[in-house]
């Protein structure tokens, strides 16, 4: 059991370590901070707080620096989150300010995010589960050529490119985009995607081409239907923004081993969709997982604090990722007001729409 002069000893660890990247050890403690007791009384907690296994000496006759553990009854018993100041909170707005579309807002929290702390920054899609399909564009641009654009009624659009087999012309082109219309706006995105599978399905099924599909219209109409039935797929597929990739390489030194699981994991974004699933927020929205805590995952050695944001008539996460010597008041402060700020921005473009 950690005496209450004991996790004070213990957060004074960690904010040197965070601060300085040195060992510390009983005299630097004194001279830093107020205990009002002498260097051999500090000794003895630090003596105690080893004995937990919240601190470790890196070298013989070293000073002391924490472990994961540690960090996690740190992160536990943290009173209250550094407040922001003026200039981060204009950092935030500044950067998230009229954004142009979700993609926009979310490229603009990870690029604030990574500004501000120096960290990997993770932001999480919001779940397209419950979203529907609001609008489909189908713009003919001569000969073969068409862009398809779906939008979705939470925000959420695509915009492709496409090649048809023929040439069709304007008449063609408004009947083809008359049918998909029809075919999907208005339904959710699992049963807009079901339709269009059941359109694709039927001359595939019955092994021989449909007599519709011989016309250019039908054959553009099954062409277009495809990528609206990919671009659908990809709406329901979990999904992370990510930014400052480069600070891990940065730090390097923070990590004991190599920075290769991270990159992995930063690539594959599976392993931290799933990660970040499973983390426990507290009644703020926020958690933090430590070290040790992601040895599952292949990432003992990192950090990752998250905080909850409302979009899409859901909760998603943002979040943090970088070595655990981070200053986890403060990430956690700019990871909450960065959040709020999403919160809001989704919910006054979703109550103008």
């Amino acid at each position: 059991m950690v005496s209450e002069r004991g996790l004070q000893v213990l957060r004074a660890i960690v904010q040197d370590y965070v601060d300085t990247n040195e060992p510390v050890g009983s005299k630097t403690i004194v001279d830093r901070h107020q205990f009002g007791v002498s260097a051999a009384t500090i000794r003895n907690d630090m003596a105690l707080l080893e004995d937990e296994e919240l601190i470790a000496a890196p070298h013989t006759s070293s000073g002391r620096v924490p472990t994961d553990k540690g960090y996690r009854v740190f992160v536990d018993h943290l009173s209250q989150l550094r407040p922001l100041s003026g200039a981060q909170r204009a950092a935030i707005s500044t950067f998230l300010a009229d954004p142009v579309d979700l993609d926009d807002i979310l490229t603009r929290t990870v690029r604030a995010l990574t500004q501000l702390t120096g960290q990997v920054a993770i932001v999480q899609y919001p779940s397209f589960a419950r979203a529907s399909v609001s609008h489909v564009e189908f713009v003919h641009l001569g000969g073969a050529r068409v862009v398809v654009i779906v939008v979705t009624d939470t925000g959420r659009a695509s915009q492709r490119v496409a090649f048809l087999q023929g040439d069709l012309d304007e008449s063609g082109a408004a009947e083809v985009k008359g049918r998909l219309a029809a075919l999907v706006t208005g339904k959710p995105v699992a049963e807009a995607a079901q339709a269009i599978a059941d359109l694709i399905a039927v001359p595939e099924e019955s092994g021989q081409a449909s007599p519709e599909a011989s016309t250019p219209v039908d054959a553009a109409m099954r062409t277009v239907a495809r990528i609206v039935a990919e671009e659908l797929d990809e709406f329901r597929q979990d999904k992370l923004v990510m930014a400052g990739t480069a600070t891990l390489a940065r730090r390097e030194g923070d990590f004991r081993g190599s920075i290769y699981p991270l990159l992995e994991a930063i690539e594959e974004q599976v392993t931290l969709l799933r990660l970040m699933g499973e983390m426990v927020a507290d009644e703020q929205g926020l958690a933090a997982s430590i070290g040790r805590e992601n040895a599952p995952f292949g990432l003992g050695e990192a950090s990752i604090v998250t905080s909850d944001y409302a979009g899409a008539g859901t909760r998603s996460r943002v979040g943090l990722l970088g070595p655990m010597r981070m200053d986890y008041p403060t990430n956690l402060a700019v990871v909450r007001a960065v959040a709020h700020y999403l919160s809001r921005l989704l919910d006054e473009d979703e109550s103008s729409r």
